[in-house]
């Protein structure tokens, strides 16, 4: 049987940033959820012809000070997940006229990155689609199990500002939540060993140095993926605020070396716990590594709880993917 999965079309809690300068990300807003907030193609009475924002001014006026991914639409753009074949992921950004968007500048390789986290953080993947000429993105589907996903789209649009924007998927069925590990300064993923360095401070830079080895021996040929030796994520526990960074120094630039260390300048605004997961490329394949930090003073995390994830109307079609 297929999965299907369901729009939710508003944002739980504050979503994702993306770092924009090359070396240093920030992540902006505040540690309670933000108010849940709507922009939802299908909401009615929205006006298509403004992809539901009114006044486009009065909109980007009202959002300027938000972080990115906490809307599905902002500035006039609106990310819109399409029923798509079993086993695929597919979406559309429509811009200020309604239409869907079909130029996009090329950024860290790509024209398009997708970010997907499960809302308890035991599930990530940073996947790339293709883009069809009627301005469809589609990807093999990375939500893998039953639960709530955020999917974050990260883009510029030619002529326009960079963007992320997110929206919240459901996969129906049985899940249970499950509690973060424990946070630890060495993981390890596909036989290789990853320790970290650094800790991050709330409210300031602080360096991560990430190394890599394998059977006891350090890494010292790792592969440029998407421009880079390495790119971390950072989800914070509870609100899924997001930092995105590139690491210091670059592939080819004659002081760069290729591993078996990775360091990242992070700032993070605020006391929390935190997920990290850094993609490198060795053996021409991309391997995650994921730790849990614990940023400044923070209470015990709630115990996981279980719960069915809703099934979808049978009589509505559902967003991102198709139906046997």
């Amino acid at each position: 049987m297929n999965t299907a999965t369901k729009l939710s079309g508003f944002a739980l809690g504050l979503a994702a940033v993306f770092g924009t300068a090359y070396g240093v990300g920030h992540l902006a807003g505040p540690v309670a959820p933000a108010a849940e907030t709507r922009h939802d193609a299908t909401e009615p009475g929205h006006d298509s012809t403004a992809s539901g924002h009114g006044d486009a001014h009065a909109g980007a006026d009202a959002t300027a000070h938000l972080p990115g991914g906490l809307l599905v639409s902002d500035r006039g753009y609106t990310l819109q997940p399409v029923t798509a074949p079993a086993g695929e992921f597919a979406f559309r950004i429509t811009g200020p006229d309604g239409r869907p968007v079909t130029r996009f500048d090329v950024a860290h390789d790509k024209r398009m990155h997708l970010i997907v986290a499960r809302r308890d953080l035991s599930g990530f993947r940073h996947v790339h689609p293709e883009l069809a000429a009627d301005g469809t993105w589609r990807v093999a589907s990375p939500l893998a199990g039953p639960g709530v996903w955020r999917a974050f789209a990260d883009f510029t649009p030619t002529g326009g500002e960079p963007l992320t924007l997110g929206v919240d998927v459901t996969v129906p069925g049985a899940l249970a939540e499950q509690p973060l590990p424990a946070p630890a300064t060495s993981t390890t993923v596909d036989g290789y060993t990853v320790t970290l360095a650094g800790t991050p401070q709330p409210g300031r830079s602080s360096r991560l140095t990430l190394t890599v080895s394998r059977d006891g021996q350090p890494v010292t040929d790792l592969q440029p993926y998407l421009g880079a030796y390495g790119h971390l994520v950072a989800l914070r526990q509870g609100d899924l605020a997001y930092l995105h960074v590139h690491p210091e120094g670059a592939p080819g630039d004659g002081r760069t070396p290729a591993g078996p260390a990775v360091t990242f300048s992070a700032e993070v605004p605020s006391a929390g716990t935190y997920r990290l997961y850094l993609d490198f490329r060795h053996g021409d394949a991309v391997h995650t590594a994921e730790f849990t930090v614990v940023a400044g003073d923070v209470p015990p995390p709630a115990a996981p709880t279980t719960t069915t994830a809703p099934t979808p109307e049978a009589d509505h079609g559902t967003p991102g993917h198709g139906h046997n």
